[in-house]
């Protein structure tokens, strides 16, 4: 293979597909500044949304066309020429814009989602891509459900987007079905069976029902693909999309079974990573491949007496290659805000000074509770500036008698809309009464899904980072809150996630249609 062939662009869905996790809506100064991050991270494609969807939407895909100039834009559109058009609109300033367009092509999509018949799926394949075509010089071209789709009407479909203009032809494991032979299969027979495909790129879109989405996703590169789509820290629709971290560190890794390559700096991908996790509110696993907390960490005597002797024994990549420092202990209370500063760059972040200001103060409020500051505590306290930065409802302060004798009770002051409220209430213990007076002051239907906490690093001091899930109307939203004390963490937590709630009720949609897309 030469270069060329060997290049494998990495296409990024975080914004669109990786929204769609339920409590994941993102606000446009947030999807701003992950798409900075994925163009820094020199991520080929980003696609920013799907701007028929919402006006919110459309905003997004419209400003982070201006702003990005180092990747291409791309825009998802259903096939038809209102979609397609919006999506047009919304690119006009885009550097490198594109146009995404799909329709379902299983025989079980086509009857009972679109009630329409193969031959009006086909009409709709040729009239969309066409039109498209003529607003983009870049246009893909998706067949949703594909890997539950007849072959033939596969390939028929196929050749007429790339008849027609479309220049990537991804073919979407829509609800994670697949095994990775299965998929190889998949791509070996439109590479042998439809005219031109040699003139198109071919891209994978996999979700992880089952597990295997990067694993097919690799599968489809070494049958031909030479696109993956993907999303940072695997986020997306119900079990999520193939991870980008995973498939590019797997080719990374791998280059002797897949001598493929990609533009990813590999370095700054923990840092998207840790971005993306703050953003949406959806903390990494522990154990998650490349990115999770314990990725890098050993703890039986066999491995670490291996590791001391050569780190290959237990580490297939360094940590540096993506971006994970070595060293833990260097901060503490004696430190000054130049090395504050010197440090959170370190750490790979790019945040204002009022942010840095702000967040200072708080290292320095945790330098005198703790003993000693770790990179993931200032880790904590950045991530809990950013996912707070345009809050209308802040914690002001909290105060909790809690004990054996209840009931437990809570005096919690906020300021909402700059105006400060205080409330005391009582609950069956004192993360139930702070709860409780929150949902006093800022009234709400939503219920409680999820009440999760875990320590930061280790130790009695050590910083409690707490996730709250609430739902309310159909619509989830997750919160995150930090501290060394978990009851403030927990309120914290519970704040930020009607701060979403807020922002999610907010959010138009044409009332006319169901835009719920997955592909």
């Amino acid at each position: 293979m030469n270069k060329e062939n060997n290049y494998i662009k990495i296409f990024d869905t975080t914004l669109r597909d990786g929204e769609q996790s339920p409590g994941a809506s993102m606000n446009i100064e947030e999807k701003l500044k992950i798409a900075e991050a994925l163009e820094d991270l020199k991520v080929d494609i980003i696609e920013a949304g799907f701007p028929a969807a919402s006006k919110g939407d459309y905003e997004a895909v419209s400003e982070i066309s201006k702003k990005i100039k180092n990747s291409s834009i791309c825009a998802l559109s259903r096939a038809s020429k209102n979609d397609i058009q919006t999506a047009a609109d919304a690119l006009k300033n885009a550097t490198a814009p594109r146009i995404h367009t799909f329709i379902s092509t299983s025989e079980l999509h086509m009857k009972h989602k679109l009630q329409l018949n193969s031959d009006e799926v086909y009409q709709k394949v040729i009239d969309s891509v066409s039109f498209a075509r003529n607003l983009c010089d870049d246009v893909e071209w998706s067949c949703e459900d594909g890997t539950r789709t007849d072959l033939d009407f596969m390939c028929k479909t196929v050749e007429a987007a790339i008849k027609n203009g479309a220049s990537t032809i991804n073919i979407p494991d829509t609800v994670g079905y697949s095994i990775p032979d299965e998929f190889t299969n998949i791509i070996n027979h439109l590479m042998n069976n439809v005219t031109n495909i040699d003139k198109v790129t071919i891209s994978t879109h996999c979700h992880n029902d089952l597990g295997l989405a990067v694993a097919n996703s690799l599968a489809g590169v070494r049958a031909g693909a030479r696109q993956i789509e993907c999303t940072i820290n695997g986020l997306g629709e119900r079990a999520g999309n193939a991870a980008m971290e995973e498939v590019v560190m797997a080719i990374r890794t791998r280059n002797d079974m897949m001598p493929f390559q990609t533009n990813i700096q590999t370095e700054k991908l923990t840092k998207t990573s840790k971005l993306v996790s703050a953003v949406t509110g959806f903390p990494v696993q522990f154990n998650k491949a490349i990115v999770g907390k314990n990725a890098f960490a050993h703890e039986a005597g066999i491995h670490q007496d291996g590791m001391l002797k050569n780190n290959k024994t237990y580490e297939i990549m360094t940590p540096e290659s993506v971006g994970v420092s070595e060293s833990n202990l260097v901060m503490g209370k004696h430190s000054g805000r130049h090395a504050f500063k010197q440090k959170i760059i370190e750490l790979g972040y790019s945040i204002n000074d009022n942010v840095i200001e702000e967040a200072f103060e708080n290292f320095k409020n945790l330098a005198d509770k703790k003993k000693n500051i770790y990179d993931e505590d200032i880790i904590a306290i950045i991530d809990d500036q950013v996912i707070r930065v345009n809050d209308s409802i802040l914690l002001q302060d909290l105060q909790v008698i809690a004990g054996t004798k209840g009931p437990q009770k809570a005096e919690i002051s906020l300021l909402i809309d700059d105006e400060q409220k205080t409330v005391t209430s009582t609950g069956d213990g004192p993360v139930d009464a702070i709860f409780n007076g929150l949902s006093q002051l800022v009234p709400h239907k939503g219920k409680l899904l999820l009440y999760q906490v875990h320590a930061v690093t280790e130790g009695t001091d050590a910083q409690a980072e707490v996730s709250v899930r609430l739902a309310e109307d159909g619509k989830t939203v997750v919160g995150l809150g930090a501290h060394t004390d978990t009851l403030v963490a927990s309120a914290k937590a519970y704040i930020n996630a009607l701060n979403k709630l807020i922002i999610k009720r907010k959010k138009t949609a044409p009332d006319d249609e169901n835009l719920s897309v997955q592909i």
